[in-house]
């Protein structure tokens, strides 16, 4: 990048997990510098400040009208989402918003309507779609090397029920359970590894523990325009887990040692201590070593397992890149680690705002994965097929 480049100032809007974990790819990316904060808790802002020598508000609306930022990455929880996208537009930002976009699809076509009005550009992430071997297999998909898209599927069992929650992140009315939270990652990859258009969903749901209650597992049997079908299984009741399939890899590209069933025990033993489940939940955000999104990984993230049927052959993740089966044998294709998913998703904001380039995953396409996530719902309490209205393609 050149030094006559702009540099865009990213704001933080919430600072957990998510909020926290996109600092590190910050930092990496020539074209971006922190200008700012906003978080509830005094201890975080006052920290936040120390270390970036930048302002830290403690609403999301100071941030949004701040001359300090010209992104603001909303990293709030999912049912605030609307607003804040709506508080950074208002301000005249360029938005990044965390996945699910929304709860409900009225709030997505406001956010669809918004943006476009205040010709911004909104980008929505991070999902695993971002990373680079979901993107190399949309490569080879699209390059027609294998021949012919045949199938999709996404199958991921782990411990995501019983991992520290938030209240809202069990209720599913405000965007909790598997199917908007995780389902956000596995619909939104097979909609991009398929181009993009779904016709039709068919699904079920599980709610397995009323200590837990909301959507801990679903069964997705999607279909697109061309007739392509994609499966979507998860499970987050921490029993089974997928990486025991995925070279025990975990989903940010840690090397797992797997103990069935010890997120249940760690959070039943907290509740026996009084340690609230709070308490663990902060742990995971700013100030915290627990946060792996702040970590470098020796692999590529695994979201589960993802397997890809063409007519020339299937593909699927190696723990350096991806695995082709073909009719001439076994080949493996590296990809480099140098760009992380969080990485691209900084440039796709970046080339949209510097250098016209339409995003791929702009607020239309975030509708669209909700709206499939939503259908998925609506479908295991009718128990019919759901046909879908506002999807949109893969550009080019």
């Amino acid at each position: 990048m050149s030094a006559e480049a702009p540099v865009l100032r990213l704001g933080v809007a919430g600072l957990g997990m998510a909020g926290s974990g996109i600092l590190a790819a910050v930092a990496r990316h020539p074209g971006f510098v922190v200008g700012g904060a906003a978080t509830r808790e005094p201890s975080r802002r006052a920290a936040f400040t120390a270390q970036y020598g930048v302002p830290c508000f403690s609403s999301v609306e100071e941030l949004c009208q701040s001359d300090a930022v010209d992104v603001v990455y909303i990293a709030t929880p999912t049912e605030f989402h609307a607003e804040h996208v709506l508080a950074a537009v208002a301000g005249g930002k360029h938005v990044i918003v965390e996945k699910p976009m929304a709860t409900r699809l009225e709030d997505a076509h406001r956010m669809v309507e918004a943006v476009a009005a205040a010709g911004v550009t909104l980008v929505v992430g991070h999902s695993h779609s971002f990373e680079p071997p979901i993107q190399a297999m949309r490569g080879l998909i699209a390059g027609g090397r294998l021949g012919e898209l045949g199938m999709i599927h996404s199958w991921y069992f782990n411990d995501w029920l019983y991992r520290p929650r938030t209240a809202q992140e069990l209720d599913t009315a405000q965007g909790g359970g598997v199917t908007f939270r995780q389902g956000a990652h596995q619909f939104d990859i097979i909609r991009y590894l398929g181009g993009g258009m779904v016709r039709s969903v068919r699904a079920m749901t599980g709610r397995w523990d009323p200590s837990r209650p909301t959507e801990g597992a679903h069964v997705v049997y999607l279909e697109f325009e061309n007739g392509v079908p994609a499966t979507a299984v998860y499970s987050g009741y921490d029993h089974f887990w997928t990486a025991e399939l995925t070279f025990s890899l975990g989903e940010w590209g840690e090397p797992l040692q797997l103990r069935w069933a010890a997120s249940r025990r760690r959070l039943a033993e907290a509740r026996a201590q009084g340690v609230p489940e709070s308490a663990l939940k902060r742990g995971q955000g700013f100030e915290s070593a627990e946060n792996p999104l702040s970590r470098p990984t020796p692999h590529h993230p695994f979201f589960g397992l993802t397997l890809v049927s063409l007519t020339g052959g299937d593909i699927r993740q190696s723990p350096d890149g991806l695995w082709l089966y073909t009719d001439g044998g076994k080949e493996e294709v590296v990809i480099p680690k140098e760009r992380t998913g969080r990485d691209r998703l900084l440039q796709e904001l970046y080339d949209a705002v510097v250098h016209g380039v339409p995003p791929t995953h702009d607020a239309a396409w975030g509708r669209a994965t909700l709206e499939v996530s939503l259908a998925v719902l609506q479908s295991a309490r009718e128990r019919r097929e759901v046909f879908l209205r506002y999807q949109t393609p893969v550009p080019g």
